[in-house]
Parts: C-alpha cells; sequence; structure tokens
C-alpha cells in the first residue's frame, strides 16, 4: 500500500542528514507508504464516517485491509481529522456531483479533512479521499476543489494504485535477478536505476490521465473546466514561494528528475488544453462566494500544538519556550520537533524534547552521543535562560555538529545545529541559545493560531495595503497575491472579496 504526495513535498529536510539525526516524522515516512495523492474551529480525531446506503468504491479486495489502516495511519501522522463542518458540507456536494458525473464505475466516497498546513491530497483504492486544510485554504472556488477531488476519484478509477504495485513488484524482480542471482551487483544498481526511471515516467503519465479525466469529469458537472489550470497555477507558485523560503538546495532539485509528477507548466498546459476542447472560459460554476464564505476562519499555517512559527522564531505556547533561529535559517513546526535550514542547504537545525532517564545526568546524556555515528568532544556546563545546560561539539562523516541540551523541569530541550564540511557552526548555535527564553503567561496566551480570513475590498485598496493587515507571515504581499490567484501587477476589485491571513 503507498501513499505518495503530489501537490507538496516535505521541506526543510535532507534525507542524507536527518536520517542519521534521528527518525523523520510519520508525514514523511508515509510518503513511499500508500497510493497516489497529488494534490477558527477546533481540530480533533473524528471517527470515520460510512455512507449507510453505499458501498466504498469501487473494492479491490486484495488491497482492502491495508486501506482501512491506512486510514488511522494517515490521520496520526496529519494531525488527525479538521472539524469544519461548513467546509465539510461544500466537499461532500462537490463530491456527490462528480460521482453522478463520472466516467465508468465511481460507487461512494468518504472524504476527510487533514488538519496539516501542507497542500496537498491523496486517495485510497477503497474510495476514501483526503484533502489538507493547507490545499483547502490555497483554493478559491469550488471548481477549483472539484478538479482536485476529481482528479483523486481518477486516481481511484483508473486502478492507478493496482497498476503502479504491479510495475514495481515487477522491477523488484529485475534487480533481484541481476543483483543476486546472477551474483553482479554492478548489474543489479543498473537496473534499478533504470526501473526508478520508467517508474517515474509510469507515474507521471498517470498523473496526466487523471489530469484528462477530471477537466471532462468537473465539466459534466457543471464546473468551470479551467479550474483546474487555476488551481495548478497558484499550486505551482505556492510551491516556489514555500521552495524559496525554505532555501531549497541544488541537491534537491537535481532529484526532480526523479520526480513521480510532471512538472506544474506541463500539466497546467495539458488541463487548459482540455478544458479549450470543451468549451470557452467562462463555462461552468465557480461559486467564489461560496467557498470564500466556508473557508472564513480556517486555520492556516501549523497547530498551535505544535507551536508557531512566526519568521525565524518559533513560540510554543503548551510548553512556554520560544527562540529565534539564526540570520538565513528557514522554519518549519512539525509534530514534536522544528527543523530548519540555512546557507543555501549548507547548514540545518533540530530542536525537540525528551525525558532523561532516572539518575541519568545532562552531562552523560549528551556524551552518550544521541546521534548515531558523531563522536562528540568534551562537555561544557553552562547556564541557558536561568536553566542547567550542557553544549559539545560533534563531528560525523559529512557534517559538523553543536549539540545542546536545557534542562526545563522534567524535559531536556535538544537542538543539533550541523554544518556541511568541517566548518564549526560554534557561533551561529551561540546566538541560537542566546534567543532561547521561557514564554510568559501573557505571551504565551498570546501566541495564537493563524488563519483565513475573508475581506471585502474598498475602493482605492492595493494588494500592498491588504499585506499590511496581514499578520505572522514573510512576505505578505506576495502570499496575499498567491492566496488570491493574482498576477503581480493586478488590481483590487472593489466590492470582492479576499483571502488574507490573521491571528
Amino acid at each position: 500500500m503507498r501513499v505518495r504526495s503530489i501537490f507538496a513535498k516535505p521541506s526543510l529536510r535532507s534525507p542524507s542528514l536527518w536520517s542519521s539525526l534521528a527518525a523523520q516524522p510519520a508525514a514523511l515516512l508515509l510518503t513511499a507508504l500508500l497510493l497516489a495523492s497529488c494534490a477558527g474551529e477546533q481540530s480533533v480525531i473524528l471517527p470515520p464516517q460510512r455512507p449507510s446506503d453505499a458501498e466504498l468504491a469501487p473494492r479491490i479486495a486484495s488491497i482492502q485491509r491495508a486501506a482501512d489502516s491506512e486510514h488511522q495511519r494517515l490521520l496520526t501522522a496529519f494531525g488527525g481529522e479538521y472539524r469544519a463542518p461548513a467546509v465539510k458540507t461544500v466537499l461532500d456536494d462537490i463530491v456527490a456531483r462528480l460521482v453522478r458525473a463520472g466516467e465508468g464505475q465511481i460507487g461512494a466516497y468518504e472524504i476527510t479533512i487533514l488538519n496539516s498546513p501542507v497542500v496537498n491530497a491523496f486517495a485510497l483504492p477503497n474510495g476514501r479521499l483526503y484533502v489538507t486544510r493547507g490545499l483547502l485554504g490555497l483554493a478559491n472556488d469550488t471548481s477549483e476543489v472539484a478538479s482536485v477531488l476529481a482528479h483523486e476519484i481518477a486516481h481511484v478509477t483508473a486502478r492507478h494504485a493496482v497498476e503502479r504495485a504491479e510495475l514495481e513488484a515487477e522491477s523488484a524482480l529485475f534487480t533481484k535477478v541481476a543483483g543476486q542471482l546472477l551474483n553482479d551487483p554492478a548489474a543489479g544498481a543498473a537496473v534499478q536505476a533504470g526501473s526508478r526511471l520508467s517508474l517515474a515516467r509510469f507515474s507521471r503519465q498517470q498523473e496526466l490521465t487523471a489530469d484528462q479525466l477530471s477537466v471532462r469529469t468537473i465539466a459534466r458537472a457543471g464546473f468551470d473546466p479551467y479550474g483546474a489550470g487555476r488551481f495548478l497555477g497558484a499550486l505551482g507558485r505556492n510551491t516556489v514561494f514555500r521552495s524559496a523560503a525554505a532555501d531549497r538546495t541544488s541537491e534537491d532539485r537535481r532529484l526532480d528528475i526523479l520526480s513521480s509528477h510532471p512538472s506544474t507548466p506541463e500539466r497546467v498546459a495539458a488541463v487548459t488544453s482540455a478544458a479549450r476542447q470543451i468549451g470557452a472560459p467562462g463555462i461552468g460554476e465557480r461559486e467564489a462566494g461560496r467557498w470564500l464564505g466556508a473557508i472564513d476562519g480556517l486555520a492556516y499555517g501549523e497547530d498551535p500544538r505544535d507551536g508557531v512559527v512566526r519568521g525565524r522564531s518559533y513560540l510554543n505556547s503548551a510548553l512556554r519556550i520560544g527562540f529565534t533561529a539564526p540570520e538565513g535559517f528557514g522554519l518549519e513546526a512539525a509534530r514534536d520537533m522544528v527543523v530548519g535550514v540555512g546557507g543555501n542547504g549548507a547548514q540545518a537545525l533540530r530542536f525537540d524534547s525528551v525525558t532523561l532517564q532516572p539518575n541519568q545526568t545532562l552531562e552523560s546524556y549528551v556524551a552518550s552521543g544521541w546521534i548515531e555515528g558523531v563522536q562528540t568532544g568534551a562537555v561544557e556546563q553552562i547556564e541557558i535562560a536561568g536553566q542547567p545546560a550542557v553544549v559539545t561539539a560533534g563531528r560525523g562523516t559529512d557534517w559538523s555538529f553543536r549539540l545542546a541540551a536545557i534542562q526545563g523541569g522534567g524535559r531536556v530541550y535538544r537542538f543539533i545545529l550541523a554544518s556541511r564540511g568541517s566548518t564549526d557552526p560554534e557561533r551561529p548555535m551561540r546566538a541560537l541559545l542566546d534567543s532561547f527564553r521561557t514564554l510568559s503567561p501573557a505571551e504565551a496566551q498570546a501566541t495564537r493560531p493563524l488563519q483565513i480570513r475573508i475581506v471585502t475590498a474598498n475602493a482605492g485598496d492595493t494588494a500592498a495595503a491588504m499585506a499590511q493587515r496581514m499578520a505572522g507571515v514573510e512576505r505578505p504581499q506576495e502570499l496575499f497575491q498567491i492566496l488570491n490567484g493574482l498576477d503581480r501587477n493586478a488590481a483590487l476589485v472593489p466590492g470582492q472579496r479576499y483571502k488574507i491571513v490573521a491571528e
């Protein structure tokens, strides 16, 4: 059973580094497990809901049991189910229309909103659909959302999960024969590399096929078929925006050749061409007003239970701690940890917390070496924000490290700062530790989650003016334009409603 992310790749993580630092969060591990994915209310874990009048469809017996278990794994990995009744009502209506308009056997579907800020959507082979609140906040009308859901439904009805599983099994067999039975590891490696490229091309074709099917389906359902192109365009701009914030490395970009999905411009061109075959722009429903009204108050960014990132600063109201990353770093909060990348990928940091074993001291804990393959040096005892702490240096194969552990009540807060090569990251670590502090009760209470708010433009309003109303985000004007699907120099329309991010 496979789950892959189409709409967004987790950023700020270098696998070659973080695999040696510690286990990655479940959301990252799940990208190798499931089927195919693409693209002001409290969040809670909710029980799955099964329609009483129809089966989840179409059922594939050989993968049904795995799909049932993956549902719970997805909820766990992506923060649980996000409760947004108004949004859920609109999504259910869209799915019902798509089912009636679908090609071939479709059946019944369940849709779940995941409490995650990433922009993504998933489909399980048994008909369970998933969208993140990050994706919902990026969409601007019902036709754009319909294009995403129709794309996922197309994966299910086209049995792409089964096709890919069969091809991967065949690829694994070829590699095993060449590398083991023929006792030729070099040949096995060559076959494996070729298979990866073949699988990538195969999956890209699946994505293009699903795109084509989705455009026809949303048009038959009465939605604007050009919504697919608009959303993919917004997706591309959002990806560039996030990648720039994450200081994406050249190594990351080189890996794109093995990406399992076609480039965004390629997909935009394909869905736009498909829409033109149906009719000229202006056909079909968009219902922007209904959609914007539904998402007014939708949580934006990190779940406050995981702490919040404000520029280079991280604030956790539950733990009542905060710190600021060194200059040039971008931060990303995940469940139980914060990660960051700086220096064009040459530096990385991680923050988390652990509990010491009985009778274990900070010094013995740090000296024991909590990072596999990293040799630590002398341990220095210091005080940070009035709390006992220890720091040390470390050296791995390709990275130099500075490690710190701060005692805070029953917790130990850990900082890991790594620098590629032999450069000692001592100076940025000192700046990082100097910024560590305990939040006052008032500061902790004031650390509120961000939300999407819908506002009406007045005469004379500009994107720059709207950006001044945005809170807690970097490059607010650019983000405002991306969230609202606006070109850089587009003028606002008085009386029209727009999305901003506010506390």
